[in-house]
């Protein structure tokens, strides 16, 4: 996969913008959720269960899938996701990450994901995206936290 011209130009200034797939983005490594620091600016979303500190976004549901099935559906759902690149993995800590272009300028937003138990057998989903230029994201990391969570609950739900 090639970049264009405009991500090769904006890379001058933007680095990782002239580099396709999860190339030139630095993995996240372990992301201690409950210690996170949440940046001032509006360039990011978090959604987490209701109570949860940072204080979210949004609220995630508990899920009644086991953690194991819940983290490879999280993956699943972020393989669809157009221009959306696998960037690291950590199965033990049920956590992982992805590089997500935008369309034309090829900007780079991380997405980390982690899977907990939940206490009542199921299981809990935080997810956070984060843009790594720029100020604000128009509201792009809270809409893709969205498709993907309701990708995610579409897929989890009983069927009968």
């Amino acid at each position: 996969m090639a970049v264009g011209l405009l991500p090769l130009l904006l890379s001058i200034v933007f680095p990782a913008c002239g580099f396709a797939g999860a190339a030139g983005v630095t993995p996240p490594g372990y992301v201690d959720f409950p210690h996170l620091a949440l940046p001032a600016s509006p360039n990011k979303a978090l959604a987490a269960p209701a109570g949860f500190t940072p204080k979210p976004t949004f609220d995630t549901p508990r899920y009644g899938l086991p953690p194991a099935a819940l983290y490879a559906l999280v993956a699943r759902v972020a393989a669809a996701e157009p221009r959306t690149y696998g960037l690291s993995a950590d199965p033990a800590r049920m956590q992982q990450a992805w590089v997500a272009r935008t369309p034309v300028a090829n900007f780079p937003d991380v997405v980390i994901a982690q899977v907990r138990p939940d206490p009542a057998g199921g299981s809990d989903l935080i997810l956070y995206s984060r843009s790594l230029y720029g100020y604000s994201d128009f509201g792009a990391n809270a809409a893709r936290l969205r498709r993907w969570l309701d990708a995610i609950s579409r897929a989890a739900a009983p069927r009968s």
